[in-house]
Formats: structure tokens, C-alpha cells, sequence
């Protein structure tokens, strides 16, 4: 059993197979999940990696071990086992190690309605009797048993948007060998698509890129794709399909919180007044556009325990984060990719105009990108950067998340936060036009890298 502290993540359990994460450590998460969560039952999927099988077992193993019995959906997306958490009101355990290189795995917990399970709500716990040793269970032991649930997941999503009515539309759908090449024919089966894949065999060795779509790179081959073939649009899932990027018929690729805006107006049309969740590094035409449509923006820190947590605060119909993750309320409040795709090709299809002009509503602003430099000291460059700009007219700070500046009157901000497992400092800059945008983002950058 490897270094505890080093795989027990903010948010899930994720490290290098074996040396950090082997079956022996998922055996003892498994009867720890069970003691933590008092389940009697728990659900679990996993993704195509050579390694989550073993891991699944292993993990199933030590569950039943405390007298629970485990229902095994098999191969899925992230999504699919919080579909499955949710509908059979159980816990669950997704075996995935998301966007991560092939040496990798993890697991993402959650309780039963897919409630998220991270370091304050239980992975902590988790760990800690790993480390103690897991009280043996003197009952009987639990059952294995199997479950397909894809054609329940995708004919529940199909339920949650409106497709009746869409036009036909051409669709390339990039998969990165992950688990979308699994999900995405059984949800798109039966609409008005046709629908041009891209590396849908599962492969968790990504032999043709990273299954990572926040990287610009790894996006070239569906924007080549889009453009070849005439497409309407493109879509990009990340390895384990919980997160999805766009690219429209141009192949340019479409900033997430353009579609947080898009998706945030669709579902305020159903729920009038809501509130919309969207985190401090979305651009700033998300919360505008919110209000316009009557809804009520709620701001919060990145990272999807907070939003998960502020929605269920607020009671908020949707939320959306930069990273291209997207919570909705009538999805037991998780984050589905796929779920989002639905409702960009929804809007698509029940107009005639391009992508790129049903978007551009939605896109007020010039953004960096996030930009990492790495600092030994990222308080002090932190405190730095907040020096140099504190006390300029008509800029206002504040500390919600590392640090936010803005200039309301010249339309500019940014937000400098640490990373949490790595010595980096991560800014995300925006503004109204390219310069003033790269003069803000260059200031800071050499503030922060000392130049």
C-alpha cells in the first residue's frame, strides 16, 4: 500500500497504478467507503483504463467484506455512475483517473443521490481508517451482482432537454479513446444526426492524444475534422465523458463560459427567476447574461465541491465552471458533459443559423486562458501582485479565491490562485478587447515571475 497522502486528493483518490494506487489500497477504500457511508448497497462503473478492472474487483472485494453488496454497471462514463447513484439512490464508486495519462488511476466517491464525497466530506474519514485498519465485519458477507444501466442513462438525459424538434445536424464527436466512444452512440441514437466519430475505440493507453480537451492540442484533430467533413459542430469529451468542449462550424473552439451563458439561458426559460451558479474565473458576460435573462448569478470558488454545495444552498437550477464542467439540478445536482452537449445541439437545431452565430451573443470579452507560472513562494508573489495594483483608482480587490482585481470603469480583471498540489500560481485574465487584455495579463505575469 502506497503513500496515502500523496493519492487522497481534495476531491477524489487518484494515482500512479501500482506504485501509488494497487488493489491492495482500493480493497481497504472499498470496506472503508462501506463503514463511512453506513451503505448496505453501493453501485460502481469504471472507464477502459488496463487497470480499472482490477481495481473495480478489488474495491467490490472489500465492500462486501463489510456486509454490503455492490452492483457492478460495468464499463461507463462519470456521469453514467452518478446517473446510477442517483436513480438507484445508492453510493457509488467511479474507477477513473479522468484526463490523466494511462499510468494513472483513481476513484471518485460519492453518496447515495450523488452527493459528492471529498476531503471534508468523508475522503478524509476514508483515508483515516485505511491508515488505522478497517474493523473486521462479522456479518454475512456481501453480494456482487451486475447492472446495465447505459440505455437508462441515455434515455433519461434525452428526457431532461428537448430534441423533438431539432433539424438534422452533422456532428464530429472526438473521444480520445475514452469512454464517450462508449456513451455517445447509445444518447445521440435515434436524433437527427449523423454523427462522424473520432477515436471511439476504448484504448486507455490514448494512443492518438491525451484525453484532455482544455489543451488546445489535443482539440486539432476534431477541428480538422469539422472542417473537412462540413460539420455543424464538434465535441470533445475528456477520458471518463464528464466534461465537454465544443468547437463550432468555423473549427474555432468555443470558450466554455460561452456555453455556461448559453446553457444558463435555456434553463432559465424553464425556471424563471433561478439562480445560476458559475465560479470567479468564468468571464464576466456569464453573470450580465444571467441577470438579463432574470436569473440570479451566484458567485463562487473553483472546484466542483463548491459549486455542488452552493447550488444545493441557493437551490440553483444550473451551474457552470471554466474547466467546462456542468451541475444540474435535475441531474442530482452532479456535472454531465454530455447532458450540456444536449443542450448546445438542442439550441443549434431549433434554428437555422451557425454555431458561431447563436454563440456570439454569449462572447463579450477578450480571456488569456489560464496562464501557470511556478513560484517557490506563492504567497509572496501573491502579495506582490496585490501591492502593485492596491490603491489605483477605481480598482477594487478581493480574496474569495486567491485574488481577484477588477477595474470595472476599463472593463478589465483578473484572478491569481494557487495551485493546490503544485508550486504554481494560476492567472486568469479578461477584458474588452486584445490589448488592453495582453497588457494586464503581461503586467501581472512579470510581477509574478519576478522579470
Amino acid at each position: 500500500m502506497g503513500d496515502l497522502a500523496k493519492i487522497f486528493k481534495a476531491y477524489d483518490i487518484r494515482g500512479v497504478v501500482p506504485d501509488e494506487l494497487d488493489t491492495a489500497t482500493a480493497e481497504a477504500a472499498g470496506a472503508a467507503f462501506v463503514r463511512v457511508t453506513g451503505a448496505t448497497a453501493i453501485v460502481t462503473a469504471h472507464d477502459m483504463r488496463e487497470s480499472s478492472v482490477p481495481l473495480a474487483e478489488a474495491f467490490a472485494r472489500g465492500a462486501t467484506s463489510q456486509g454490503a453488496d455492490v452492483i457492478e454497471a460495468g464499463l461507463g462514463s462519470t456521469d453514467l455512475l452518478y446517473y446510477a447513484s442517483g436513480s438507484l439512490d445508492l453510493p457509488g464508486a467511479m474507477f477513473t483517473a479522468s484526463h490523466n495519462p494511462a499510468k494513472y488511476n483513481g476513484l471518485k466517491l460519492c453518496r447515495s443521490g450523488a452527493r459528492p464525497v471529498g476531503r471534508d466530506t468523508g475522503l478524509t474519514e476514508i483515508r483515516d481508517l485505511i491508515e488505522k485498519g478497517v474493523p473486521a465485519y462479522d456479518g454475512k458477507p456481501g453480494t456482487i451482482s451486475r447492472r446495465d444501466v447505459l440505455k437508462g442513462y441515455a434515455d433519461h438525459l434525452k428526457t431532461l432537454v428537448d430534441l423533438s424538434s431539432i433539424r438534422p445536424l452533422k456532428v464530429v464527436v472526438d473521444a480520445g479513446n475514452g469512454m464517450g466512444g462508449h456513451t455517445v452512440p447509445s444518447v445521440m441514437d435515434g436524433l437527427p444526426i449523423d454523427l462522424v466519430p473520432l477515436y471511439f475505440e476504448l484504448d486507455g493507453t490514448f494512443p492518438n492524444h491525451e484525453a484532455n480537451p482544455i489543451e488546445p492540442e489535443n482539440l486539432r484533430d476534431l477541428q480538422a475534422k469539422v472542417r473537412e467533413t462540413g460539420a455543424d459542430i464538434g465535441l470533445a469529451f475528456d477520458g471518463d465523458a464528464d466534461r465537454c468542449f465544443v468547437v463550432d462550424e468555423r473549427g474555432e473552439i468555443v470558450p466554455p463560459s460561452a456555453i455556461t451563458a448559453l446553457v444558463a439561458t435555456r434553463e432559465l426559460a424553464k425556471h424563471p427567476g433561478a439562480s445560476i451558479v458559475h465560479n470567479l474565473i468564468t468571464s464576466r458576460s456569464v453573470p450580465e447574461i444571467i441577470s438579463e435573462h432574470g436569473g440570479t448569478p451566484v458567485r463562487t470558488r473553483v472546484g466542483h465541491s463548491f459549486i455542488k454545495q452552493t447550488m444545493a444552498e441557493t437551490g440553483a437550477v444550473f451551474g457552470g465552471e471554466h474547466s467546462a464542467h456542468f451541475y444540474f439540478r435535475d441531474f442530482w445536482f452532479a456535472d454531465s458533459g454530455m447532458l450540456a452537449a444536449l443542450h448546445v445541439l438542442a439550441a443549434l437545431g431549433q434554428q437555422d443559423g451557425p454555431l458561431s452565430r447563436l454563440l456570439g451573443e454569449y462572447t463579450r470579452y477578450v480571456a488569456s486562458g489560464e496562464i501557470n507560472s511556478e513560484v517557490a513562494d506563492q504567497a509572496a508573489a501573491t502579495a506582490n501582485v496585490r501591492d502593485a495594483f492596491a490603491g489605483r483608482p477605481g480598482v477594487t480587490t478581493d480574496e474569495l479565491d486567491g485574488l481577484t482585481v477588477s477595474d470595472d470603469a476599463n472593463g478589465w480583471w483578473f484572478n491569481l490562485r494557487p495551485s493546490n498540489t503544485e508550486p504554481l500560481l494560476r492567472l486568469n485574465a479578461e477584458a474588452g478587447d486584445e490589448s488592453t487584455m495582453a497588457a494586464i495579463r503581461d503586467e501581472v505575469l512579470a510581477l509574478v515571475r519576478d522579470k
